[in-house]
């Protein structure tokens, strides 16, 4: 994967996020479709997390690539 798709990927979560926050309901965050949505937001922020450290990994590699 390229540098290009993983920040595609990045802001597509990030979408996700911003979508799921409008269907929470704080008044009860463990029922129905909030449940839901502040499930997909745990997720999206997971897929953040492993795509940051998929670039991290890669730019190490590069570098000992390089020497």
């Amino acid at each position: 994967m390229n540098k290009t798709l993983t920040l595609i990927l990045i802001i597509i979560a990030l979408g996700l996020i911003a979508y799921n926050v409008t269907l929470l309901d704080f008044n009860n965050l463990f029922d129905g479709d909030s449940l839901i949505a502040a499930i997909g937001i745990v997720a999206s922020l997971c897929a953040i997390v492993l795509l940051l450290i998929f670039m991290t990994a890669k730019k190490i590699e590069e570098k000992v690539k390089k020497s």
